[in-house]
C-alpha cells in the first residue's frame, strides 16, 4: 500500500470523527439576522480525543535444526530482527475510530512493510452501538481455539507466534452491532460480506503436509489408473483412449504433469456474495453464571479438496484436477462461565451442520459436534494454572470413504482432541515471569511446548523463549518436529 493510500485512510476514518463535534457551519459567531438570533447557543461538544500507542521490538530467532550442520548453518537467517505496531484511536461524544498498523521489514521488496491490522468506526446511540470496517472479534468464552470463535480466520503461516491468538487472527470487513438489555445482557449481530479461510503456507518450513503431499497423492492415483488400464489387453481398450496412454514416453509426460501440480493455485475466489456470512449472539448473567447462545451461518475455515475429471481419465489423462472448496455450514452453540471455589470455569458446545447430511459426499465435511472445557486458577506458591480441552466429534463417521482423492476426510479419526496447558509464576514484584505453554494432540500423539522467561521493567520487556515440537511425524504438530526454535526479543511499548 502506498503512502498516499495510508494518508487517505487516515483522513477517511478520523476526519469524519472530528466533524461530529462541529456545529452547523463554519460561522464566525456573528448573528445572521434570523428570528432565533437571540437564542442561547447550543453547547459545544468537547474536542475529540486522539491517542497514539504501539510497540517496537527487536527479535532474533534461530531454528535449532539449522545449526545441526555447516551446510544448513551458512544459509541460516535470524528472523526479521524488527517488528512493530502503531495504533491510532480517536473518540468523540458518540463515536470512535481505530486504525491499527502492523510493521515488519520486507527486505526483498515483495510486499509493503506496513499491513493494516484493524480499521473500523464505532458509533453509539444510547444502548445501541454499531461498528463497521476491518475488525477482529472474539465469540465464546474459551481462552484459545474454542468452537464458538467463528468470526475471524487464523494465520498459520508462522507457528512461532501462537501464544497470542488475537495477533494471529485475520481482521475481516464486517458490520457489527450490539444492543445492551439492562445491566447484564447484550444482543449482538455480525454481517461479513465475503469470506477468508485460514491462511497456510504453501511452501517452506511451515507448509502443512496436506498441501505439500497432495501432488504425490494425485500421482499415486494416476499410476493406479494407468496400471488398471495396462492390466487389460489393448484390443479390449476403448477406441478413444488418449495417445499418451499407449506408450512409455506419453505415460512419463502424464506423470511429470501431476508431479509439478501446485495445489495452492487452485483455491477459489471468495469475494462474491455467495460467501456472505452472518450471525447473532446473546449473552446474559443468571445468578453467578455467565451464559451465551449464538447462531452463525458461514463457511468452514479449512478447505475441502475435491477431485474432478476422473471419469474422463482415459480420454483426457491431463484433466484430473484437485479443487479446493469452502463448505457452507450452520452453527448453533452455547457457552458458560462461572467461578466456583476459586476456579474460573468455562465451557462451550457447538453443533456444526454442513450440507453433507448423509455423510457420503467426499467434497463436503460431515456434520460435527465441537466442545471445549477448561479453567484457570492460582494454585500454590503463586503459580497460575490454565487448562483447556477442545474436541471435535465427526458425525456419520462410518460413511467416510477410504481414498483421500475421493473423500477429503479419509484417513482421519472420528475425534480430534487437543489439550492446552499454561503454567506461569511471577517473581520480584511481578517484574520477572516464568511461563510455559503446552499443546498436546491426543489422537495425533504430538505436542508443542513453548517455554518463556519474561522480564518487564517500566515500558521495556525482555523475553527469552522457545518452541519445541515433536511426536508422531504425521500429526498436525508433529510434522513440524524440525522447526523447534529459540528466540530473544526486546520490546518497548508506548
Amino acid at each position: 500500500m502506498s503512502k498516499r493510500s495510508y494518508f487517505a485512510l487516515f483522513f477517511c476514518v478520523f476526519i469524519p470523527l472530528i466533524s461530529l463535534t462541529a456545529q452547523d457551519g463554519f460561522g464566525f459567531g456573528f448573528a445572521d439576522g434570523s428570528d432565533d438570533a437571540g437564542a442561547a447557543p447550543s453547547p459545544i461538544p468537547a474536542a475529540p480525543s486522539v491517542k497514539i500507542s504501539g510497540e517496537v521490538s527487536a527479535k532474533l530467532l534461530g531454528y535449532i535444526d539449522d545449526f545441526s550442520s555447516f551446510s544448513t548453518l551458512k544459509e541460516t537467517t535470524l528472523g526479521d530482527i524488527f517488528a512493530g505496531k502503531l495504533n491510532f484511536f480517536a473518540s468523540a461524544l458518540n463515536a470512535e475510530g481505530v486504525v491499527n498498523l502492523q510493521l515488519s521489514p520486507v527486505f526483498d521488496g515483495s510486499a509493503s512493510p506496513v499491513e493494516l491490522g484493524e480499521a473500523y468506526l464505532r458509533a453509539y446511540f444510547g444502548n445501541f452501538s454499531v461498528e463497521g470496517g476491518l475488525r477482529k472479534l472474539t465469540w465464546g468464552k474459551a481462552d484459545s481455539f474454542g468452537p464458538l470463535d467463528v468470526v475471524n480466520p487464523i494465520d498459520y503461516r508462522d507457528l512461532t507466534e501462537m501464544t497470542n491468538l488475537m495477533d494471529r487472527k485475520i481482521a475481516r470487513p464486517m458490520v457489527h452491532a450490539s444492543y445492551t438489555l439492562g445491566s447484564f445482557s447484550k444482543l449482538e449481530g455480525v454481517f461479513i460480506p465475503w469470506f477468508q479461510g485460514h491462511r497456510f503456507a504453501d511452501a517452506g518450513r511451515w507448509a502443512p503436509s496436506q498441501v505439500t503431499a497432495y501432488p504425490g497423492l494425485i500421482g499415486s492415483e494416476i499410476n493406479a489408473e494407468i496400471q488398471r488400464l495396462q492390466s487389460v489387453p489393448q484390443e479390449h481398450w476403448p477406441s478413444d483412449v488418449h495417445e499418451d496412454l499407449k506408450n512409455a514416453g506419453g505415460i512419463q509426460k502424464i506423470q511429470d504433469h501431476y508431479a509439478n501440480m501446485a495445489i495452492a493455485s487452485l483455491y477459489p475466489g471468495t469475494l462474491g456474495l455467495e460467501y456472505l456470512q452472518g450471525g447473532m449472539r446473546f449473552t446474559t448473567t443468571a445468578g453467578s453464571s455467565d451464559i451465551g447462545i449464538q447462531y452463525f451461518s458461514g463457511c468452514l475455515f479449512r478447505p475441502a479438496i475435491m477431485v474432478i475429471g476422473q471419469d474422463g481419465f482415459l480420454q483426457n489423462p491431463y484433466g484430473i484436477t484437485p479443487q479446493a472448496v469452502f463448505n457452507r455450514y450452520h452453527q448453533i452453540g452455547a457457552d458458560y462461565a462461572q467461578v466456583i471455589a476459586g476456579f474460573n470455569l468455562r465451557a462451550e458446545l457447538a453443533a456444526n451442520i454442513t450440507g453433507d447430511l448423509a455423510g457420503d459426499d467426499g467434497a463436503v465435511y460431515n456434520p460435527s459436534i465441537g466442545w471445549s472445557a477448561g479453567f484457570d486458577r492460582d494454585v500454590v506458591w503463586g503459580i497460575n494454572l490454565n487448562l483447556q480441552a477442545t474436541e471435535s466429534v465427526r458425525l456419520l463417521h462410518d460413511k467416510v470413504g477410504d481414498s483421500i482423492i475421493l473423500d477429503t476426510e479419509a484417513g482421519t479419526g472420528i475425534t480430534a482432541t487437543r489439550i492446552t496447558l499454561i503454567i506461569s509464576k511471577k517473581f520480584l514484584r511481578d517484574e520477572l515471569e516464568i511461563k510455559a505453554t503446552g499443546i498436546w494432540g491426543i489422537e495425533d500423539k504430538d505436542f508443542y511446548i513453548l517455554p518463556a522467561l519474561i522480564w518487564t521493567k517500566w515500558d521495556l520487556k525482555l523475553e527469552v523463549s522457545g518452541g519445541f515440537l515433536g511426536g508422531d511425524g504425521q500429526g498436525e504438530l508433529g510434522q513440524y518436529h524440525k522447526n523447534s526454535f529459540i528466540r530473544t526479543s526486546l520490546t518497548y511499548s508506548f
